[in-house]
């Protein structure tokens, strides 16, 4: 699988690394934010350690830490899921410490993702998992020109409980003309 370093005007997107599970911490122990996880919030560095070395197998996930181009300390992750019987499709996720919030990085870091996904591997699709209550999730999806394609109930059993699940989805096609149109 292709892991390159991804730059923006801001931001160094690098390959997730383990000694990142300190500054990454905040995020998976912060309540409000895990609400939005497949897991509870962690109760210490060691079991963000354990999650973060998961996701840095480059196997089925490829995982950028957010960082500034001025500060290698990660502000957060964009994942790309690869789909095992998909091999042009991939899910996204992404997870930002909140003091980051409200800056415009994690749309910038996803947008960036996105276009490595469609312009340097080819994909066709990107989708994403989100909860119907993630709005912040939502809302950045659809700038992004996320379509909603998808709502299932009681998809997911989590920490805090059943929960439905809306699925958006965004085509190549769909991202080229978006980008021609500035």
């Amino acid at each position: 699988m292709s892991f390159a370093v991804l730059t923006t005007e801001r931001l160094r997107l690098r390959p997730l690394r383990v000694d990142d599970a300190d500054a990454l911490h905040p995020a998976f122990a912060d309540e409000d934010l895990m609400r939005w996880w497949s897991s509870g919030p962690h109760k210490t560095v060691a079991e963000t350690r354990e999650y973060v070395m998961q996701n840095c197998d480059g196997t089925r996930w490829q995982t950028w830490a957010i960082t500034t181009t001025q500060d290698d300390t990660a502000l957060g992750w964009v994942v790309f899921i690869r789909s095992l019987d998909r091999p042009n499709v991939r899910e996204i996720g992404y997870i930002l410490n909140r003091p980051a919030w409200g800056t415009g990085i994690a749309r910038e870091a996803v947008g960036r993702v996105i276009q490595f996904g469609f312009e340097e591997l080819g994909l066709r699709r990107i989708y994403a998992d989100v909860d119907p209550d993630n709005l912040a999730s939502i809302k950045l999806l659809k700038i992004w020109g996320f379509q909603q394609e998808a709502h299932l109930r009681q998809e997911w059993e989590t920490h805090i409980g059943i929960r439905d699940s809306l699925i958006f989805g965004l085509l190549q096609d769909e991202w080229q003309a978006a980008r021609e149109k500035g």
